[in-house]
């Protein structure tokens, strides 16, 4: 398959490489985007560099490498790889977990994502933006950091139910107040570029002091 361009993806060549597998698998699957995969599908990204995908279920996950292997998809890096495209990296997330963080809840359930396409065989949805924005910033990049406060300046997230979530989400890291911290790096880009109010920003700010963050 040709791509619009050699080094990114963009979301019309990720949903004509799932149809191409949906056309050739014999079992249904359920993926779910995450990271700037669903960022690029959701429009709020022009491309992607990597494609992740999160498998709820294992027993899908296991048919899935299986059907990839078939397929000639081979490991690289954190990833599975076709020569076809060799500079792309399909990186796949079996249960809950996406990068290091462990999310809340299965995010099969109805509000846990959105809807992209359903095919014969395969249903993709998206991460919804909150959990998006959690799991970016529990890694906490610079990189992270821009996608997060593109997905927030869709006006879809509310930032107290995010500091909410993202704080019982915290409870359970090796590191809760390294990602705290990471939360208040956001936080200030947030306040920047005036997507937080004064009294939403120093919500946040006593909330890591109570953590000592």
């Amino acid at each position: 398959m040709v791509r619009s361009n050699r080094y990114r993806i963009s979301g019309v060549d990720l949903l004509d490489t799932l149809e191409n597998w949906d056309s050739l698998m014999n079992f249904r699957i359920r993926l779910i985007a995450c990271g700037g995969t669903a960022l690029t599908l959701l429009n709020i990204k022009e491309s992607t560099k990597d494609v992740d995908l999160i498998v709820p279920e294992k027993n899908e996950y296991d048919k899935l490498i299986k059907f990839l292997k078939d397929l000639n998809y081979r490991y690289k890096g954190n990833g599975l790889a076709h020569d076809d495209d060799p500079n792309f990296i399909y990186q796949l997330w079996c249960g809950n977990r996406v990068f290091t963080t462990e999310l809340l809840e299965s995010p099969l359930k109805d509000n846990n994502h959105i809807l992209i396409n359903r095919w014969s065989h395969i249903y993709l949805g998206a991460l919804n933006l909150t959990d998006l924005i959690i799991t970016k910033m529990f890694r906490g990049t610079h990189a992270d950091r821009e996608d997060c406060i593109a997905a927030f300046a869709t006006g879809q997230v509310d930032a107290e139910n995010l500091l909410d979530r993202y704080s019982e989400a915290a409870r359970y890291d090796l590191n809760p107040e390294k990602v705290l911290k990471n939360f208040g790096y956001l936080a200030d880009g947030l306040h920047e570029a005036q997507l937080i109010n004064d009294k939403v920003y120093q919500k946040i700010i006593d909330h890591q002091q109570s953590w000592g963050a």
